[in-house]
């Protein structure tokens, strides 16, 4: 069975295309200056804060909210993932 001119052409504007096209570098994606200490401090500030809350028998950092204090520890925490994901 004969080939189809039609695919050899498509092949050639591909190659051609290929050739064509200038090769680009990937260009370096760098993090701002301000991510990486803005990541550790929401990290720390989540840690100190549950280790706080802990020690003080589920009295401090905020005496109003009781077991909440564990959801506001945890969001700093979890903000501190946020940031980390947009690292590079």
């Amino acid at each position: 069975m004969p080939k189809s001119k039609i695919r050899d052409k498509v092949k050639r504007k591909q190659k051609v295309a290929a050739e064509a096209a200038p090769t680009l570098e990937p260009a370096k994606i760098e993090s701002p200056k301000w991510l990486a200490p803005a990541m550790l401090a929401f990290f720390l500030i989540g840690l100190i804060w549950i280790v706080i809350f802990y020690i003080s028998s589920t009295a401090y950092p905020i005496p109003g909210i009781g077991a909440w204090n564990m959801v506001v520890g945890f969001g700093f925490v979890g903000v501190g993932f946020s940031l980390a994901t947009r690292w590079h």
